[in-house]
């Protein structure tokens, strides 16, 4: 292994290719793809069983986005490919480098890759990065010449001979696209959707289980690309102007931890006027240790938090009343979505339906449940590792240990794969008692824009009535098909009554107006979106095939030179690498 950071020999000017794996995804084969596996945030660990009610929503590779835009070598990203598809992109176009991103399920599908790659360009040199790098025999495991565990951007630009240390250009990008939910597809018009907004990487908390922190160096460590709120703030008015957005999906897996740079920015949006929406990652302590003023004067519109389980032994729930915490962030608007895990150490089958309650009693706008699993490179997986409990590859493959299936591991009291039961009991739980996360979102919206409709601060009413624009129409529409959909179900028959009336009650006859019209649509969709999921179909994200400038450029110096008939094809010299 080499001591030093490699650095390529033809730097800028080297080519470079970056992809995440292919697919499709959603269905069961050879590669490690799984049909309970889809590439879908929200479908897959969130909303799973809430059939035509589920968010469907993908989201772009993130990390290879970031590379690209910081880069000065001619870089193509090939998102969500097809086999075929990235066949056809090695075999007609030299690239000198190609960097491959992953998660460790998807380890059948980086072989493959990297198979191809040295048949159609055997002198690439191949990188492999992302969460899979974190996997303790990844060398061995694929035919890659460098594997980048950590931050991406600085690992490439020591590679290609850049200062690792230059201002990091954030890409201008959604944070989301195919939006659909009841059957009808989300607007991706300018402005529809949130803009992704990656000042962070990692966490320092570092809970036990979490990969991404390991992935960025473990408990104490994180990595900052805005240091400071005047950097965030830049940045946020950029993509403001390029996106023609208000909102911004924070990926950073705890935000407002780094206070300072929290409260300055609240500062320059209070200056000039702000009234964005953010969408953040935060623990239940570092939110308690803001003002509900602040964190409403900061646009928090939405809140991922871990709730993890009752009694669980994290520093970041340490005397929190998680209940009392959700509530609160929803009488302000604030969407919550918690996250709950099952099969923690204490978790036996006497008690499971204790922990699935409590889970549910939260009445979260969304919740996540995963398993507990330990994921290499965290130290739960090096716990069960000096402990002799994980379960073998040969009997549990990689491909399989994605959180929504069964255990990796030997649990001390659940056994004989009766967790991915549980698993499942803990979704249908949640929707049966709380119903659509789309009803329990409206609720929240509703909430907030009765609250503070009358705020004294007009950046604040500006943004909730904003917010709460599609509550007169689409969303009080959504809600009369619902009603009709739970007409069977008492319960749930009157929860979409009461809350069509107040809906009516707040916006007048506008409302009550459209909603038994559009209602019907959205039921007609409804009931078709339910007849497809019936009849099996999956939903895949379609391809994206983007060139940087560089790229761009060094296409028009090719093109002019295959025009040329004074110019003779040169061969490409592409060189190889060690394995680091």
């Amino acid at each position: 292994m080499n001591v030093t950071h490699p650095v390529h020999p033809l730097g800028t000017r080297a080519r470079v290719l970056l992809s995440s794996v292919f697919g499709p995804y959603a269905q069961d084969d050879e590669y490690g793809s799984r049909k309970i596996n889809p590439m879908e945030l929200y479908h897959n660990q969130v909303t799973r069983v809430q059939g035509a009610f589920s968010l469907r929503m993908f989201h772009r590779s993130f990390g290879l986005l970031m590379i690209q835009s910081n880069i000065d070598s001619p870089c193509t990203l090939l998102d969500f490919p097809s086999l075929d598809r990235f066949i056809a992109e090695i075999r007609e176009h030299a690239y000198d480098i190609v960097g491959i991103s992953a998660i460790i399920p998807n380890i059948g599908k980086v072989k493959e890759m990297c198979a191809l790659v040295r048949q159609y360009q055997p002198g690439a040199t191949i990188v492999i990065g992302g969460h899979i790098a974190n996997k303790e025999d990844i060398n061995e495991s694929v035919n890659a010449d460098y594997i980048c565990k950590g931050e991406g951007v600085r690992w490439f630009r020591r590679f290609l001979g850049q200062d690792e240390d230059a201002p990091v250009i954030h890409p201008a990008v959604y944070s989301g696209f195919g939006g659909r939910i009841v059957g009808i597809s989300l607007p991706e018009r300018p402005g529809d959707t949130a803009a992704m907004l990656i000042p962070s990487v990692g966490c320092p908390v570092g809970c036990n289980f979490c990969s991404t922190s390991a992935l960025f160096g473990g408990k104490g460590h994180h990595v900052n690309f805005y240091e400071t709120g005047d950097d965030l703030f830049s940045v946020m008015c950029d993509l403001e102007t390029q996106l023609k957005v208000q909102s911004f999906f924070v990926m950073d897996e705890n935000f407002l931890l780094h206070r300072k740079r929290a409260l300055r920015l609240l500062e320059l949006m209070e200056e000039h006027n702000k009234s964005w929406s953010l969408f953040v990652f935060s623990s239940a302590r570092v939110l308690l240790s803001y003002s509900v003023k602040e964190l409403i004067g900061l646009g928090l519109s939405w809140v991922w938090m871990g709730l993890e389980g009752e009694n669980s032994s994290y520093e970041k729930l340490k005397n929190v009343d998680t209940k009392k915490l959700v509530q609160s962030l929803q009488s302000h608007g604030i969407r919550v979505l918690g996250s709950s895990i099952i099969g923690l150490e204490n978790h036996t089958p006497e008690n499971i339906t204790q922990v699935i309650e409590h889970a549910v009693s939260h009445d979260a706008d969304f919740h996540q449940f995963m398993l507990y699993t330990p994921i290499p490179g965290t130290p739960l997986y090096q716990q069960h590792c000096n402990e002799g409990t994980l379960v073998s590859e040969r009997e549990f493959p990689p491909a399989d240990a994605h959180g929504q299936y069964r255990f990796n591991y030997r649990h001390p009291h659940i056994t004989g794969g009766r967790e991915e039961q549980y698993l499942l009991d803990a979704f249908q739980r949640d929707f049966d008692v709380n119903g659509p996360s789309l009803a329990r979102l409206i609720t929240t919206f509703l909430k907030g824009w009765q609250r503070h409709k009358d705020d004294p601060d007009a950046r604040v009413r500006a943004r909730f009535a904003r917010e709460v624009r599609p509550l007169r129409t689409t969303y009080a529409a959504a809600v009369w098909a619902m009603r009709k959909w739970y007409r069977g179900n008492t319960r749930m028959s009157k929860k979409m009554d009461v809350l069509l009336r107040e809906l009516s009650m707040t916006f007048g006859w506008k409302t009550r107006i459209v909603a038994p019209i559009v209602g019907r649509y959205v039921y007609g969709k409804l009931k078709k979106e339910n007849d497809l999921l019936a009849g099996g179909w999956t939903y895949e994200p379609r391809s994206f095939y983007e060139k940087n400038e560089s790229a761009r450029m060094h296409d028009e110096v090719d093109s002019s030179f295959q025009t040329d008939p004074t110019h003779s094809a040169i061969k490409p010299h592409r060189p190889r690498f060690s394995e680091v």
